[in-house]
């Protein structure tokens, strides 16, 4: 009997990392293909398909984007800028809402906390958000359009955050700081911040991950070509190639469309779109085993 329960124990991590071995393989599969369908030869894909071993590779997508880099650079630096002032502000006050609804003596506590749940079940419709933003706010054709829409606090962060901070955060650590005669911002900036960074990485993760895929407020409220960030860059260039394959019987888009990587551009912008995102996670993986060090009550 304790050689079958020996038996069993090796057996079992063994099967669970085969499978996890396996669900990560068939995870990174179509990332791949994506990789290798950029640096595939236009006519070779217009053949043969889609392949993860290619006849013909070819740098022609690449040769094509750099063509315009200048207007991919600035769309990069747009979407770099907004995804970072955005997400430090948007994790701020998402915060500095969460953590006094989850003081159990807060006045009207349920009231606020009752508020930022009605906006996840009602919004206002897309009209009034427009009106609201374009002629009250008068942000159209600015910076702040790609910004302040996404500012609002989503409530389901929110509740998240305020859960984190109900349940994790020894109350007895914070009387003590209030005995010593430390005030609320000093407590919450020094002790609860700390003791908080798994869930303000994940909150963040989540903030980058919308701020940097965003297309659509740039659409909505730019007119400026300067402004544009990089995803709506990506779907305009989608859009136009779309357009002109479309046209296909006109002589001049006919001679583009011959010398133009329709295909394989596609693959290559979702690569130049997904590549700085997915370093960003190795980024907000260590501050997750950080907070979790740092955030350890030791007695």
């Amino acid at each position: 009997m304790t050689t079958l329960n020996s038996t069993v124990n090796r057996v079992q991590p063994f099967i669970i990392n085969v499978l996890f071995w396996i669900f990560t393989a068939a995870s990174l599969l179509p990332f791949l293909l994506v990789v290798i369908a950029s640096f595939t030869d236009e006519k070779t894909i217009a053949l043969h398909g889609y392949s993860f071993f290619p006849v013909k590779f070819s740098v022609a997508a690449y040769q094509f984007l750099i063509n315009d880099s200048d207007t991919i650079l600035r769309a990069y630096g747009v979407t770099i800028l907004t995804t970072i002032i955005g997400t430090l502000v948007s994790v701020l006050l998402t915060a500095l809402y969460a953590y006094p609804i989850s003081k159990p003596d807060l006045p009207f506590k349920r009231s606020l906390s009752f508020y930022i749940f009605f906006t996840m079940l009602f919004g206002g419709g897309l009209v009034p958000w427009y009106i609201v933003y374009s002629q009250y706010f008068h942000i159209k054709d600015t910076i702040f359009a790609l910004i302040v829409p996404n500012l609002l606090m989503g409530a389901f962060n929110v509740l998240m955050m305020r859960s984190f901070f109900a349940n994790s955060i020894p109350e007895s650590v914070l009387e003590s700081a209030t005995i010593d005669g430390a005030g609320e911002f000093r407590i919450f900036f020094q002790m609860v911040v700390p003791m908080s960074l798994p869930v303000f990485a994940t909150v963040g993760l989540f903030n980058t991950l919308a701020y940097w895929n965003d297309w659509f407020n740039s659409m909505i409220f730019n007119d400026n070509a300067t402004l544009y960030n990089l995803q709506y860059l990506m779907s305009k260039t989608l859009t136009n190639i779309q357009f002109l394959t479309m046209k296909t019987d006109s002589s001049k888009a006919s001679e583009l469309l011959a010398t133009m990587p329709t295909e394989t551009v596609r693959m290559a912008m979702a690569i130049i779109g997904m590549g700085p995102i997915i370093l960003a996670y190795p980024f907000f993986q260590k501050f997750y085993i950080q907070g979790i060090t740092v955030g350890a009550v030791k007695g």
